[in-house]
This record gives structure tokens, sequence and C-alpha cells, in this order.
């Protein structure tokens, strides 16, 4: 989809509501004027000033109004010189990007996503909100999560603890299964954009690379080609943004799901307050159903137990 991004001001937008009056749209975006959708355009206006022309016709709708497009941003110094490795401008490149949540929960499962966003889909992105996950509540990545899985190529894919103890069981590390799962996230995104390439490809550094590419040793396909590897990625380029947001909108549901089934609410990290938990789900459910639960490794297990006595 052809997205063309120009800047207007308030006064102007409203002219445009008015112009659009016949195609407006009830849903408006969070932070948005009006939505409207034509023949062969859809327009949203933000009241940053910053409008948005989505579909074939959307470069010649936006030359109807003039107005200045929006230039891109450029890499800050800092970015390029903390991560030099990375191509220059990267953060205005289309990149898919992946990212995890739950490795150091105790309750719920591990989430991995990866995610492609196309240069022309990041204006969008940053109206609707998407940024560094760690700095949103869960309320407002659940509202991002809804409007951002409509809107770019995605796959995710969920470790549920019985699978994960299994494979810890069996000797296998939480590094190589994370490995395995960001390859098989990115493989399946690769897939769905085919013959479509990202310029690149940013991973949120859990492993070093040759780390990373000995646990994958064996695996019928690697992702190799233009693949970088960050810590902090979500900071370098929205697609890691957008992976972690939808990780963890993916990671709530499941708590929700984990906590109906508990009869309480099932809380997050492995802090002492899931040790309580734990505690009391073992008095109420039985110890034989915590591996549906937990990562049975942690020192929470253990803990739990000691509470019971």
């Amino acid at each position: 989809m052809s997205n063309t991004v120009i800047i207007k001001s308030l006064n102007e937008i409203h002219e445009m509501k008015e112009h659009y009056h016949v195609f407006l749209s009830e849903k408006v975006p969070p932070g948005g004027v009006f939505s409207a959708k034509t023949t062969n355009c859809s327009i949203t206006a933000y009241k940053s000033g910053k409008v948005l022309f989505q579909g074939a016709g959307s470069e010649a709708e936006a030359s109807k109004w003039g107005g200045s497009p929006q230039a891109p941003i450029k890499a800050s110094a800092k970015t390029q010189a903390k991560h030099g490795n990375l191509p220059a401008n990267f953060e205005n490149l289309s990149v898919l990007g992946s990212d995890e949540v739950g490795t150091g929960d105790f309750f719920g499962p591990i989430t991995v996503v990866a995610a492609y966003v196309r240069k022309e889909d990041i204006p969008l992105l940053k109206e609707l909100g998407v940024k560094d996950s760690k700095s949103l509540n869960d309320e407002k990545i659940c509202e991002i999560a809804k409007q951002i899985k409509e809107v770019i190529p995605y796959s995710l894919l969920s470790l549920h603890n019985e699978k994960y103890n299994q494979l810890q069981r069996s000797g296998m590390s939480q590094g190589k299964i994370k490995a395995l799962l960001h390859n098989q996230a990115l493989k399946h995104v690769l897939n769905k954009i085919a013959p479509q390439k990202p310029d690149a490809i940013l991973i949120d550094q859990f492993a070093q690379e040759g780390v990373y590419y000995n646990y994958l040793k064996g695996e019928p396909f690697i992702v190799r080609e233009n693949v970088y590897f960050s810590t902090k990625a979500e900071g370098i380029h929205l697609a890691v943004a957008a992976a972690s947001i939808l990780a963890r909108y993916a990671f709530i549901q499941h708590f929700e799901k984990l906590s109906e089934k508990a009869g309480f609410t099932i809380p997050k990290g492995a802090g002492p307050q899931v040790d309580v938990a734990a505690a009391r789900l073992i008095k109420a459910k039985g110890k034989e159903v915590l591996p549906q639960f937990v990562k049975l490794h942690f020192a929470n297990t253990e803990k739990a137990f000691k509470l019971l006595k």
C-alpha cells in the first residue's frame, strides 16, 4: 500500500474534514481528528498536524492539498555511534524486527514476534504511538496492538510452559529455545512478504551473534541475510518496537487466561509475589497443575513449596 504524509495546520485539517464529509468514517484512531475513505484512498488526519494518505491514489490525493511532505528523520549521531555496524539512516529503512517477552517470568509462556515495517508505514506507526513497549502500560499496549496488527505483516509464536518444561528437561537451554523461535518467526514473515525483501533484519540481542547461530546448527533454514543484532533494539527501529508491543499484547492475553484458569489474578515477573501465587495455586489445584502454569526450573518453584510448609 502506498503512503503519503503531509503537514497541515489544524484549521486546514478542519477544512479537509469538511471537504471529505461524505466519506467520513466513524472510526477515528487515538490522536486523530478525522478518518475518511474515498474510492482509491484512505485519509487520516491527526492533531499533531500530520495527514496520512494511504492507497493507490494517495500521492495524487495528497497533491491536491499541497503542504510539506514529512521529511525523513535522520538517525541521531548518538544512535550511529552506539550501533556503528548498522547501515546509515537505519531507522528509516524497511526492516523486519523480532523481540520476545516472558523469558524472565515464572508464570506464562515465552512469546516471540517478528514484524515487518516498511519505511512508508513508519509515519503511521509513530502516529499510533508505537515506541519502546517498556514505557507503555498494559492498557496502552492493548490499544496500540489492536491497530497495528491490521497494518503490518507479523508472526507470533507462543511456547506454553508444558512444552517449555519438556524442552528444558531434555537439556535445551533457554537461549537455544529463544533462537529457534526467533528464526522461525522471521522465516514466517519472510514467506508472507515474498518476493519483497526487507532492507535489513534486526533482532533484539539476547546472545552474541556467533552463539545465536550456533544454537541454530542443524536447522533446515537459517535466516542470515542482512541480519543485525543489537541490545535495546526497540529504540533503534519501530519494527522491533512493534514486535515487542504485539508480543506483550499476546502475553497479557495469556495471563488473563491463566488467571481465569487459576481462579485468581496471576502476577508477572519472578519476585516474591509469584512465590505466594504459586503456593496458592498448589494448595487450590494440586502440584500436578504447575507444569501448565510455570517454568519449573526457576527457583520460585522451590520457594513456593517452602511457603506451603
